[in-house]
């Protein structure tokens, strides 16, 4: 069964941003153990935990390369050697207020005022690994090109393996899977208050790269590696 990894910003373990987070989406990313989710007048438990299944699997994170397999002849040293060399490169960009929002058909924590930094470091990210990528078989591209792409981003899927990177790339903190309008609302409220008081107390910062892998297809993402950016 083939191992994949990803490169996310993570915030740090036991971080404001990270309990609150972690707590949302019921997991600990770090240990790979099950939390409990907020209690809300908004939304039942059941309800929460049913909207946050498909991105409690992946940790609370922004990505910054998609999931992805190392080709043949490179390993997980060469993968984590390779990403301290990154991030000694880079500089740490605050980003500014976050607030929920849908993304498509799902919410999400964006910045208020995405930062100028923010594009190159995201691209850096992209580009500065993917000779170590293993390109997608013919089955996965065709799996991947929906309909709703467009000729960019099918291009873009087809040369790194991920369609909404460079000058397509949104940063974004996930919240729920897809849901509908309705419960979209709920959410949103349920994380107004306390996504503003982070906000005022523990401005966010992208400060670190982060090393998730999924063992076996379908497998949680657990993280397995950090590095600070030290530019």
């Amino acid at each position: 069964m083939t191992t994949r990894y990803a490169l996310y910003f993570a915030p740090a373990q036991g971080s404001p941003w990270w309990e609150f987070g972690s707590r949302w989406l019921g997991r600990d990313d770090c240990r790979d153990l099950q939390l409990a989710q907020p209690a809300l007048a908004q939304i039942a438990p059941a309800e929460l935990q049913a909207a946050t299944e498909q991105p409690r699997r992946y940790g609370f994170h922004a990505t910054l390369k998609a999931p992805f397999a190392l080709s043949a002849g490179h390993t997980l040293d060469e993968l984590t050697t390779r990403l301290q060399a990154l991030a000694d490169t880079l500089k740490p960009v605050a980003l500014g207020p976050l607030q929920a929002a849908m993304l498509g058909d799902f919410v999400a924590l964006l910045p208020v005022t995405v930062p100028d930094p923010l594009a190159a470091l995201a691209a850096a990210c992209v580009t500065g690994l993917d000779d170590l990528r293993a390109p997608l078989s013919a089955a996965e591209l065709l799996r991947r090109r929906v309909d709703h792409l467009d000729a960019r981003e099918q291009a873009l899927l087809a040369r790194y393996g991920y369609p909404y990177v460079l000058e397509r790339y949104r940063l974004h903190l996930t919240l729920s899977g897809a849901v509908a309008p309705p419960m979209a609302h709920g959410i949103m409220q349920a994380v107004a208050t306390p996504v503003a008081g982070l906000n005022a107390r523990a401005p966010l910062v992208l400060d670190r790269l982060c090393l998730f892998m999924e063992p076996s297809p379908g497998a949680p993402f657990k993280r397995i590696a950090e590095v600070e950016l030290r530019a």
